[in-house]
């Protein structure tokens, strides 16, 4: 097991791919045999983002998409086909990066958190962990977030504090435990499947 504590001070900022906003570059990985980093050699990425006002998402074919509020609340996910209903913060949605998407805010700005990864080549999973609790965690990369505040987490018994919209990345090769001891944090899971 290696972990490293992301710190939000170092985290970078970049423009949507639409150029509409910007986003917080908490963690990603690129292909290793790209010799640019770019959103073509992209494998996976989490990051945070305000949306302000209702604005398109930017088209990202073969990436699936992974998004929660974690501030604010009342967003809604416009599609051709339907809506994706994040009005309640914490909530998680899946949709793929080729869907028309418009945002809809019903109560003002709100934060996201989202985890893309290339269709194929990864698999990902996005969850909030509000309550104590223990849950196993398979091999792979998992990104444990700080949103509202510190929190605390133990991984096979040792015990990791988490600063405010710091992120504890946790890279195991086989599985193990973890407990959230305090507070709440948002996990992402990323395992590499082809």
């Amino acid at each position: 097991m290696k972990t490293t504590l992301l710190k939000s001070e170092n985290y970078t900022r970049s423009p949507w791919k639409n150029g509409g906003g910007i986003f917080t570059d908490i963690a990603d990985a690129h292909r290793a045999d790209s010799t640019v980093k770019d959103w073509d050699s992209l494998l996976w990425r989490f990051a945070s983002t305000p949306i302000v006002a209702p604005a398109p998402f930017s088209h990202m074919p073969g990436i699936d998409r992974l998004q929660m509020v974690v501030n604010g609340r009342g967003l809604v996910l416009k599609s051709p086909t339907g809506e994706f209903d994040e009005r309640e913060p914490f909530t998680t949605v899946r949709f793929t990066g080729e869907m028309e998407i418009v945002t809809e805010l019903e109560a003002g700005p709100v934060e996201v958190v989202n985890l893309m990864g290339r269709r194929g080549a990864v698999a990902i999973e996005l969850e909030a962990l509000r309550e104590p609790g223990e849950r196993r965690l398979s091999a792979g990369t998992h990104l444990v977030y700080a949103a509202c505040g510190d929190c605390s987490i133990r991984l096979d018994g040792t015990d990791f504090a988490i600063s405010h919209e710091n992120t504890l990345k946790v890279e195991l090769t086989g599985a193990t435990t973890l407990a959230l001891v305090s507070g709440l944090a948002v996990l992402g899971s990323i395992q590499i499947v082809g």
